[in-house]
């Protein structure tokens, strides 16, 4: 099994103050690296990925609003919705 898997099976029955532990485990060690952070608060960060994720879903929900507005399917209507639930 790999670390990863190990990793993801062992979350869910983590405590509430061992969750916020490992939060702020995973908070410093982005910061530590500093890869890509735009946003950085006592809260989190955000990265570009981050950024890039909720434009690409904010502009496929707007491609199908335009799309419905002309009276016509958008062709990225069931992609939205498949990657943006």
């Amino acid at each position: 099994m790999s670390t990863l898997a190990e990793i993801e099976a062992a979350v869910p029955v983590l405590t509430t103050a061992e969750l916020q532990h490992l939060e702020q485990t995973l908070h410093r060690l982005f910061r530590e690296r500093g890869d890509a952070i735009v946003y950085d608060d006592k809260y989190g960060v955000v990265t570009e990925a981050d950024l890039i994720a909720a434009a690409d879903a904010a502009f496929c929900e707007y491609d199908g609003e335009e799309a419905s507005a002309a009276g016509r399917a958008s062709s990225m209507a069931g992609q939205c919705k498949a990657a943006y639930p």
